[in-house]
């Protein structure tokens, strides 16, 4: 593959809805370009963009693809995301790197959640797009009414590029508005022809020229003095406004016909931005010394730098890195600094990848996006650069995990090699997190939905031959007293030579803070060199209470009375007899069980309000109030018991046809009522 220069260079993330028809649309660019001899096929699992076995088996794409194309002296970085929300982080980290988008939408289902979600993000980054409507040779077509909706969901600024020749089955080209010229699919490839006499596209036409006209003022002078636009000037203003997302061209076609393909390349060249026209041409960051932002310049006499959206684990090859080059000129064997880590690393080679096959290149240039493999310490998110340009990037914002299940491995001599595999998933995933919970011992691993979680394991069994299995979340309760008990707690042991003698009475009550120990001896009835111990005692006893065995927290502890023996007395003595009035007390003072409340906060469209809520209630859970956001949506702000919400994330994407979002934080403890309480102590001390 040549090399390109920054002018020359598109970077194209593929967004859409599940079975929208992405990766079908890349075949159909890889065969037009002759790339491929013959086009893959999902159902088949043969498709370049699709290889990994777990994306072979279930017949959806997992992991974010990179393909370059070259069409007329331009390469096109086409980024194929996945469409299901659990893999979300890939589509954040492909839209880091990217300067455009393609929309894909299925002209069968319409608008889907998926596109409202992909639409919502590139507004959020305020990337151009173009929307390519797929399938529109399939049955139950209305392309009025899917323009209607488009507009409906997204704006004014949805603007169509091409009319439909044919509808449903009959569908066998369209109009391209800006060329004015007809495009037929003839059973092969599209060829011009002329436009169909039932088909007046001087309405759609003019809406198009007064986008133009708004786009420059001299523009607008000629538009209002009747007077033609020039095809420079067409071009010229079309760009201007999709650049500025003023204009989102929508065309139509066939990924599986391969009607639109060359149409949607063109409009790409056209249209699209370069890497220097967005967000002024820079990139900002940070001088990792003085922490002072720094503006970085997408040009080639800059030294280098680059920012890290990818990384791939591969058990054979290793770790292959993939980048995008923010300013100056990659070439291999050099050494580059990671600042992110501190640390350098050797690029022993430059390469691009066409699904999992690698392509050497001799350099790349700013703006591009290629990859390299076997760095020691670089991960996703990390920055790259000369040793003598410092500039840290921001780190990519992923979402955080909303579902954890506890994991344990299928062979108990599997426990380390487990660990390690999870580890290196979450290199190649870091919407993908492990945990180990100290307090009830259980490994924990989040992600972004159940079926993001059963994915990941079964791509470390085939990786890497380790079985795992998940388990329930042990909720980690904790344990309080509502009362008051004043005990004694003597501890006496005599066998021969010195004894053992330690005397104590502590007062036990509740208490607003966690734990408190106040010390009351007077006259020295206990010794103030063993107070300390009498504290650690009391420390050590209440990470195990009476009830089920959890933790005791928020009560006080006052040392009021005791004794002690002049030679066997000792710390150990007066911790062991703490330990036992800590025992005593516990069970006198009403111990109750506290479960771990969360703060939640909620996103859906107002339509879902009373189903969310409703449900909120069965979960014991409390509403705190609700506000609109900018997108017109509800956000819900709630307190709900922990163990209500481990796997809210499948039910609030029931409840919502995959329309909520929520995330979530602990807040506090709360006493659990008496009879669940009662449940759990049962549970806990089969």
């Amino acid at each position: 593959m040549k090399v390109f220069k920054t002018a020359d260079i598109r970077n194209i993330s593929l967004l859409g809805h599940r079975g929208s028809g992405k990766t079908t649309l890349i075949e159909s660019l890889l065969y037009v370009k002759d790339y491929i001899k013959k086009k893959g096929d999902v159902e088949a699992g043969t498709t370049v963009s699709d290889f990994d076995k777990e994306e072979v088996r279930r017949l959806f794409s997992i992991n974010t693809s990179l393909i370059p194309i070259e069409h007329e002296e331009c390469k096109f970085n086409f980024l194929d995301t996945p469409g299901y929300f659990d893999f979300v982080g890939e589509v954040v980290s492909s839209l880091r790197v990217s300067g455009s988008a393609v929309l894909v939408v299925d002209a069968t289902a319409g608008v889907e959640v998926g596109t409202e979600k992909a639409w919502r993000i590139l507004e959020e980054r305020k990337l151009p797009r173009i929307i390519y409507i797929n399938k529109m040779d399939k049955g139950y077509v209305n392309y009025p009414k899917l323009l209607a909706e488009l507009k409906d969901k997204f704006g004014k600024k949805i603007a169509p590029f091409c009319i439909p020749i044919g509808e449903k089955e009959e569908f066998k080209g369209f109009v391209n508005v800006v060329d004015e010229k007809g495009r037929i699919f003839n059973g092969k490839e599209c060829v011009d022809a002329p436009i169909p006499a039932d088909i007046d596209i001087s309405e759609v036409k003019n809406l198009l020229f007064e986008a133009i006209a708004e786009t420059d003022e001299e523009l607008m002078e000629k538009y209002f003095a009747g007077e033609e636009f020039t095809r420079d000037e067409i071009i010229r203003g079309l760009h201007k406004g999709v650049v500025f997302g003023d204009i989102v061209p929508v065309i139509v076609g066939s990924a599986l016909q391969g009607i639109g393909i060359h149409t949607l390349l063109d409009f790409i060249k056209l249209y699209m931005p370069c890497p220097t026209e967005l967000f002024s041409g820079e990139r900002i960051g940070k001088d990792p010394t003085t922490q002072v932002e720094k503006a970085v310049k997408i040009t080639d006499e800059n030294p280098f730098s680059a920012i890290v959206f990818k990384t791939l684990v591969d058990p054979f090859i290793g770790k292959i890195t993939f980048f995008k080059v923010n300013s100056g000129i990659l070439r291999k064997e050099a050494e580059v600094l990671n600042t992110s880590k501190n640390k350098k690393e050797r690029i022993a080679q430059v390469i691009t990848m066409q699904g999992n096959k690698q392509i050497e290149l001799e350099e790349l240039h700013a703006g591009d996006i290629g990859a390299t493999t076997k760095l020691q310490y670089t991960q996703t998110g990390d920055t790259l650069c000369d040793k003598n340009f410092p500039v840290i990037f921001n780190k990519i914002n992923f979402p955080k995990p909303n579902i954890f299940s506890g994991i344990v491995p299928a062979e108990k001599n599997d426990d380390e090699k487990l660990s390690t595999c999870i580890q290196r998933m979450m290199e190649e995933d870091p919407t993908f997190v492990m945990t180990r919970d100290y307090e009830t011992k259980q490994l924990l691993i989040g992600g972004q939905g159940e079926k993001h979680i059963y994915i990941i394991l079964c791509k470390i069994k085939n990786k890497f031959g380790v079985h795992a299995a998940v388990e329930d979340v042990i909720v980690p309760y904790r344990e309080t007293i509502l009362g008051k008990a004043e005990v004694q707690g003597k501890h006496k042991k005599q066998s021969g030579g010195a004894g053992q003698f330690g005397d104590v009475f502590i007062r036990f009550e509740h208490s607003d803070k966690e734990f408190e120990f106040f010390d009351e001896i007077k006259g020295g009835v206990v010794p103030k060199n063993y107070i300390p111990a009498v504290e650690k005692g009391l420390i050590e006893a209440k990470e195990k209470g009476c009830l089920a065995g959890y933790p005791v927290i928020n009560f006080k502890a006052t040392l009021y009375d005791g004794s002690y023996h002049a030679v066997d007395s000792n710390e150990l003595s007066f911790k062991l007899a703490a330990i036992l009035a800590f025992k005593n007390g516990m069970e006198k003072a009403k111990p109750v069980l506290l479960e771990p409340v969360v703060k939640m906060e909620i996103v859906i469209p107002e339509e879902y309000m009373g189903d969310v809520m409703g449900d909120l209630n069965k979960r014991r859970g409390r509403v705190l109030g609700m506000e609109p956001n900018e997108y017109g949506d509800q956000v819900l702000h709630a307190e709900v018991p922990e163990a209500e919400i481990l796997k809210y994330s499948i039910d609030l994407r029931a409840l919502t046809q995959g329309r909520g979002e929520f995330s979530y934080e602990f807040v506090r403890y709360e006493e659990l009522p008496e009879n669940i309480s009662k449940k759990v102590i049962e549970e806990r001390n089969k």
